[in-house]
């Protein structure tokens, strides 16, 4: 196994793992909300509204964290598909980290909804509609199910890159540190 590329930053590790846990607690969080009328709808709302805005202002800084400090190298023996192909699945993450939650606020912002976070009511992002909110809805439970597709190819890399390739892709992004040589 080769570890010649520098494994991520401390705080660019925290906030993988932290968001890590947020966004799948976030899709498990919407599964139930989507599978339930009964009070624990209610619970599940009050959880989903604030963390999505937590992963929104996570995402924002790990993006302008990564602006700033940039990525390791991927290793020179991996195929040129394969560097594009995690190219692109980190700059969709991205994409929906930040547009995942900003279109929540704004399905509830026009179906007149509060998103209250720490007790401070949030302005609305759009005005109220019930058309808008529908569209919204529908664009916001469709990424959701892209992001979870998202997810689990990301993990099927993460092992393949830790079990199979053994290229230290894996290692740069674990939660541990390296062991010594």
């Amino acid at each position: 196994m080769s570890h010649a590329s520098p494994p991520f930053t401390p705080l660019q590790r925290v906030l993988h793992w932290s968001m890590a846990i947020g966004i799948v607690a976030m899709l498990f969080i919407g599964v139930g909300m989507m599978s339930t009328i009964d009070r624990n709808y209610l619970l599940l709302v009050s959880i989903h509204k604030p963390l999505g805005i937590v992963i929104l202002v996570l995402a924002v800084l790990r993006l302008i964290v990564r602006w700033r400090r940039g990525a390791p190298p991927l290793p020179a023996s991996m195929p040129a598909p394969m560097k594009f192909a995690a190219k692109l699945s980190h700059w969709t993450f991205y994409a929906l980290m930040i547009a995942m939650p900003l279109l929540g606020w704004a399905m509830l912002s026009a179906g007149a909804y509060p998103v209250v976070v720490a007790g401070m009511r949030l302005p609305s992002l759009v005005p109220a509609s019930a058309k808008l909110h529908s569209l919204l809805w529908t664009a916001h439970s469709t990424l959701a199910f892209c992001l979870f597709a998202l997810v689990l190819l990301h993990l099927a890399a993460a092992l393949f890159h830790a079990w199979v390739r053994r290229d230290g892709v894996f290692e740069a992004m674990a939660p541990w540190p390296r062991a010594p040589r």
